[in-house]
């Protein structure tokens, strides 16, 4: 009974030192970015006014120039402290309606749950760093 006692000890010790330099890497390396989350219309407003910065990505299954802009928005939330929400706007036309989308993907980037900009169409991830800038800097 007092061997097991003391190897879970050694393991849920082991498990803190390995955390703690988890955490000790995560400050070095700037802190964790941010995340890409799906949004639909009955929690969209939480999430855009739940984070400091949220870009709202609309985009559809069936739209080329929206799955091109995917991977972009994934690499973007790595590298900043930003929320990217997906709103699909074939199951999500509320939203969409309100913000007045004609076309896909169309961009609109929160700061405190207020809308800063917003642009449509595709661009290339240095296009879209430039746009960040702008903004986020």
């Amino acid at each position: 009974m007092g061997r097991v006692s003391v190897l879970n000890t050694s393991y849920a010790f082991g498990l803190l030192i390995h955390m703690l330099i988890w955490c000790v890497a995560i400050e070095k390396s700037g802190g964790i970015m941010g995340k890409v989350v799906d949004v639909s219309d009955s929690d969209f407003d939480v999430a855009t006014k739940s984070d400091d910065w949220v870009l709202v990505d609309f985009w559809a299954p069936w739209c080329g120039p929206c799955r091109m802009v995917g991977p972009v928005l994934a690499q973007i939330a790595e590298e900043r402290e930003i929320t990217i929400a997906k709103v699909n706007t074939d199951v999500n036309p509320l939203t969409s309606g309100k913000f007045g989308i004609r076309g896909i993907p169309a961009l609109i980037l929160f700061k405190d749950g207020e809308v800063v900009d917003r642009m449509t169409g595709a661009m290339p991830k240095q296009g879209m760093d430039s746009w960040l800038d702008r903004h986020m800097t």
